[in-house]
């Protein structure tokens, strides 16, 4: 496991901005470098599935044996998905944010697929230091992917992604020359890029202590046992978050504005 926090961002960010080029183009244009140390990362977030070998639990230990605690629960029913957040004592390091698939809510047949892809995961692999951007560990058909993306998009990229960051988030509140989600929005779609409006353009708001948007993900051919497909890589989220009664900012998350965020990995 990584010994520090430092260490783990930097090998998962340049994972990310491997299949995600947009978030480079991103940084330039919030400040104009591709790698600005200006930008803060509000929150990293990674998908799995809730299987013995893949649980959260697992991928949240990487993080618990560097100083981080567990936070909130949240729970996207129609989704079938769980997740817990987790903080670290130093508020300059990012949140993480993890889900996990409710596997066994699924079809038969998606289940078996998700099944057998685990199966081909060596139980030993979560515990590796790069285990959070290690990719996929299994084979995978374009005709499993596309089975399992007609009845969970979560499913299907994960099946097809493995193990990585599934977004990187800018932390509104230390940008040093945008005031708010709306100007950052405004700037990203005059720059060509496309925004999730799934829940509307900004998915909550001052109400609820948190405001989000993020782009649609970025387009990847990637190589399946049998081919390749051109298919959603990963995405950039925003965040700006606002001040609770005791003038703290809100740390936690929206489960109705996250269940939108999700959904900019759909095929646009």
């Amino acid at each position: 496991m990584h010994k520090t926090t430092d260490s783990l961002f930097s090998a998962l960010w340049n994972d990310y901005v491997s299949i995600t080029p947009s978030a480079q183009r991103i940084h330039k244009l919030l400040t104009g470098e591709e790698n600005s140390p200006q930008i803060v990362n509000d929150h990293v977030a990674f998908r799995t599935f809730a299987l013995d070998k893949t649980q959260l639990s697992h991928l949240a230990e990487h993080f618990i044996a560097l100083g981080y605690e567990a936070k909130g629960d949240y729970d996207f029913k129609s989704k079938k998905v769980t997740a817990k957040h987790f903080e670290h004592p130093d508020t300059t390091v990012p949140k993480v944010f993890i889900s996990e698939l409710r596997v066994a809510e699924f079809s038969a047949e998606t289940q078996r697929i998700i099944q057998g892809l685990v199966e081909q995961m060596p139980a030993s692999v979560v515990n590796a230091e790069n285990f959070l951007y290690s990719g996929r560990h299994w084979q995978l058909s374009t005709q499993e992917y596309q089975s399992l993306i007609s009845e969970s998009e979560y499913a299907g990229w994960l099946a097809a992604w493995g193990f990585r960051a599934n977004h990187f988030t800018v932390s509104v509140n230390h940008l040093n020359n945008i005031a708010n989600l709306a100007d950052v929005n405004t700037l990203l779609k005059e720059a060509g890029f496309v925004l999730n409006t799934s829940g509307g353009e900004i998915k909550g708001g001052e109400s609820v202590y948190l405001a989000q948007s993020s782009t649609m993900a970025d387009e990847y051919t990637l190589s399946f046992s049998d081919g390749s497909l051109t298919i959603p890589s990963c995405f950039y989220e925003f965040a700006q978050r606002y001040p609770l009664p005791d003038g703290k900012l809100y740390q936690g998350f929206v489960e109705a504005s996250a269940d939108k965020i999700f959904e900019s990995t759909n095929s646009r």
